[in-house]
This record gives structure tokens, sequence and C-alpha cells, in this order.
């Protein structure tokens, strides 16, 4: 029975290691996700920082990517940028990819 104890902790340490691995990936790539976005908006210095931090806190509101996505869509719009959805999505996948390439 402790064999299947120990196997049953380890499985549970393995799938909290990962859980913590993915939130930190998907940190990483809303950091950079959110840098993009202030350099398409022009944000200078303090502005970048702000607008990172803005954009990291909208990916808490909602579970999955479309509340980053309408929150930063939202902000092209009023700056009159016109990038498409599928762009955004697009940026938004290729900074996983490099998040992931940071953490391996």
């Amino acid at each position: 029975m402790s064999s299947f104890d120990d196997r049953k902790k380890s499985l549970e340490k393995k799938f909290a290691n990962d859980q913590e691995l993915q939130f930190k990936i998907k940190g990483c790539r809303n950091k950079y996700f959110g840098k993009w976005a202030a350099e398409k908006l022009e944000k200078k210095d303090q502005e970048i920082e702000n607008y990172i931090s803005d954009v990291i806190k909208a990916d808490l509101k909602e579970p999955g990517d479309m509340d980053i996505i309408t929150k930063v869509q939202n902000d092209f719009r009023i700056s009159k940028l016109d990038i498409s959805e599928d762009e955004i999505k697009s940026k938004l996948d290729e900074f996983l990819e490099i998040a992931k390439a940071d953490f391996q």
C-alpha cells in the first residue's frame, strides 16, 4: 500500500509542478505580449511598464485568452491602429512559443 501512496504523492507533486510552470510561462508570454502592444501604441518608458502590468491584470479576469485579446484590441481601436484580431492572436501564440523556450 505504501508504494501506491508514494506513487500518488509523486503524481500530485508532478501535477503541481506542471501547473506552476504553465503559470510562469503564461506570465512570461503576457509580458512579451504587453511590451509588443505598448510599442505599437507608442508608449514610452514608465508607460510601457504600466501597460505591461495592465495587460497582465487583464488576463486574470476570465479563463482563456479572450480577456487579454479584447483589452489590447480595444486599446488599438482607440488609438486608431488597424491591427486585426487574427494578428493579435498570432502574436500571442508567437510569444507563447518564445516563453516556452525561455523555460527549457
